[in-house]
């Protein structure tokens, strides 16, 4: 049942994040913000889904903790702080959607110093890691896979989004 519990609490984590994003969505919006990449954002929800659907399932199937699952809990545990770090880095201009208000410069503070993508690396080790803690490796396997797929677009887009929208960093 922790498998229940764990999924639980991941679970909360990303409706909460989503009244986060959404109440930000509106703040940039209202600032004329312009959304790219529609399209794929309901892919990107269901894929979100479906993972915590699956970890549950397949937790439920494979009774016990796996050898590894220290490690992977470990691996979980660690990306959190990156991911907390980019959408504080980011404030208000953090969404779960692509919305960039035109004329105004990437954010190059934080995380974002370091890494173009930081709160995507830190997915993309939640989405393997965190069914691996429950023996889930085939979610594991097949969400890492399709969060590859999700995320060639998604960074095209915002790239895109970005880059025809946004102020260069060296102009004032």
């Amino acid at each position: 049942m922790l498998v229940a519990l764990g999924v639980g609490l991941v679970a909360l984590q990303r409706l909460l994040e989503l009244a986060l994003s959404r109440r930000n969505e509106r703040r940039l919006r209202a600032r004329g913000a312009v959304e790219r990449g529609r399209g794929h954002y309901p892919f990107i929800v269901g894929l979100h889904a479906l993972w915590l659907a699956g970890t549950l399932a397949e937790g439920l199937l494979r009774p016990g903790f796996p050898p590894w699952w220290p490690a992977a809990l470990a691996a979980f545990l660690l990306a959190q702080p990156l991911r907390y770090w980019a959408i504080l880095s980011l404030g208000e201009r953090w969404s779960t959607r692509v919305l960039v208000v035109p004329g105004e410069r990437p954010v190059r503070r934080g995380p974002y110093r370091y890494l173009r993508h930081p709160n995507y690396l830190a997915v993309v080790v939640e989405i393997f890691a965190f069914p691996m803690i429950f023996g889930a490796w085939a979610v594991a396997v097949a969400f890492s896979a399709l969060n590859a797929l999700a995320l060639y677009v998604r960074v095209r887009e915002e790239e895109r989004a970005l880059s025809e929208l946004a102020k260069p960093a060296g102009r004032r």
